[in-house]
């Protein structure tokens, strides 16, 4: 039985992961770069050890110091959360070696999923469709010309090792083949050291939609049905909800035997996430896998109520699923925001910086998943989430209700958030009447950039919130008057900007 964990992670999800080790009775482990001594997950965890500099590369991407973190802790087993190590078969593989439990899925599951180009192989082969495209990588510029003039434009041209919307060109005229091809190719090599790329058919006014799956050692598995991601910028997603509204009950039933026979395919084990592209006459296609445990589980969790994490930990120790397919059921509805430390107003430039001050939503179907604090830096080096407000309603009106009244509760000094913008994604026509696709923010952009869409509450706490800030901030001029500079030019910015102001 798994007794320690270690959490190869930071930020909220690190929390998030270490609340389901402490119900268990399971010891939690955290590991922290130097940007992050301060951290709550460091100070959550019932241990801690420091893995290196604040760039990931030498820390949280360091697989020698992870292992070598799990070893002095003498931990059982490692959580990958998201991101960093969380899809690397390598970091799977040596887990292994060492004799370290990894929560996830084998070295050979992340390989054959993780590679795109792989996983459209094995899905074909497993009867589930597939987006018109091709499956292997294209060689050169003469075989990317003769594979897209025989698809048809428009095309996506994508990176086989891909993720978050890196190594992505969309090619509409045949002038922007050989360039966009290269770049996609340079952006890959860069992002991933792999610059294989292929090609798919894009689907003109796409949704997002991905199944939850959940699948033991011994070939049992249940998806926990859909989430629809389809509110994005630049591919990243920014909103999602459950149930979608754009599936009927048929696609929905149709679309979860396929998600469970993509896992079947890749022979996996754990929590994972099958991710499909649909068209607006409900045509979907299998887009790609995810390996590990999602940013947005938790609007899954409230709907269905189970705990994904406790149940990755389950299937690690080697129980069987405890639930089967028909006794898992959608319970209302629930939508996630992510909030930012980023300015919407200044093409969502990262803010760094000193949390001031913060009160967080309560109340009745709220659920917060954050990892800041006041008086907490931000470190410029890694990604700009500060939290996940979840809401959940009985029925999809009431959760829009619920995350209006709990966006408008939300107040953080001291950076800049994408609270109000999030706001105002609520009030747009379309997304109220659940009549959007991946496009949303774009055909939406004036709509959401004018701030006369918030309400009249909305423009009052903003104000209360602004001479909070200036208050917060005359306090910050006064005391850095009386000490010497702390060398970070992120400080030296905003105290600057901060002088400017007053």
């Amino acid at each position: 039985m798994i007794k320690k964990i270690l959490v190869a992670n930071r930020g909220e999800i690190a929390v998030r992961v270490m609340r389901t080790c402490r119900e268990m009775g399971i010891h939690s482990v955290a590991v922290f770069s130097d940007a992050d001594r301060n951290a709550m997950h460091v100070r959550y965890a019932d241990e801690a050890y420091h893995i290196g500099p604040s760039p990931s590369s030498e820390s949280y991407l360091d697989i020698d110091k992870i292992i070598a973190a799990a070893k002095k802790s003498k931990a059982d087993a490692i959580h990958p959360g998201y991101g960093f190590l969380s899809e690397n078969a390598e970091f799977s593989k040596r887990c292994s070696k060492e004799g370290i439990k990894f929560i996830g899925p084998s070295a050979d599951s992340i390989a054959a999923m993780g590679d795109k180009i792989t996983a459209r192989r094995a899905i074909t082969r497993a009867g589930v469709p597939i987006v018109p495209g091709t499956t292997d990588p294209l060689t050169s510029d003469e075989d990317a010309l003769k594979v897209i003039k025989g698809i048809g434009l428009p095309v996506m041209i994508k990176a086989s090792a891909g993720g978050g919307g890196k190594g992505m060109r969309l090619v509409s005229n045949e002038k922007d083949i050989i360039p966009s091809l290269r770049a996609a190719k340079s952006e890959a090599r860069a992002s991933f050291g792999n610059d294989a790329v292929y090609v798919e058919k894009y689907i003109s006014s796409p949704h997002h939609i991905e199944f939850q799956i959940l699948a033991d050692q011994y070939g049992n598995v249940i998806h926990l049905f859909e989430r629809e991601c389809s509110v994005q910028r630049r591919h990243q997603k920014v909103i999602e909800e459950t149930p979608s509204p754009l599936l009927t009950s048929e696609i929905r039933e149709e679309m979860g035997s396929h998600a469970v026979a993509v896992a079947k395919a890749a022979s996996y084990e754990g929590a994972g996430t099958i991710e499909f592209i649909v068209d607006e006459n409900l045509n979907y296609f299998f887009l790609e896998m995810n390996t590990r445990l999602q940013v947005e589980h938790p609007i899954t969790e409230r709907v269905v109520g189970i705990d994904l994490v406790r149940e990755q930990i389950n299937i690690a120790n080697g129980f069987e699923l405890t639930y089967k397919q028909n006794e898992v059921t959608q319970n209302g509805h629930a939508i996630e925001c992510r909030i930012y430390a980023e300015d919407p107003d200044n093409n969502f430039i990262p803010s760094p910086g000193v949390i001031q001050h913060i009160t967080e939503p309560l109340g009745f179907g709220v659920r917060h998943d954050g990892y800041v604090y006041e008086g907490y830096e931000i470190p410029m080096y890694y990604d700009p989430l500060i939290s996940k407000l979840i809401i959940w309603g009985k029925t999809r009106d009431e959760a829009i209700a619920r995350m209006k009244r709990a966006l408008f509760a939300y107040k953080i000094t001291g950076v800049k958030t994408s609270i109000k913008f999030l706001e105002r994604i609520m009030n747009t026509p379309d997304f109220v009447n659940g009549n959007y696709n991946t496009h949303f923010i774009e055909k939406n952009w004036k709509f959401l950039q004018d701030e006369d869409k918030c309400t009249g509450d909305c423009k009052a706490m903003a104000i209360i919130a602004a001479f909070i800030d200036y208050q917060n901030r005359i306090k910050e001029v006064k005391g850095k008057m009386n000490t010497k500079s702390s060398g970070s030019n992120w400080k030296s910015c905003n105290r600057k900007k901060s002088m400017l102001r007053l």
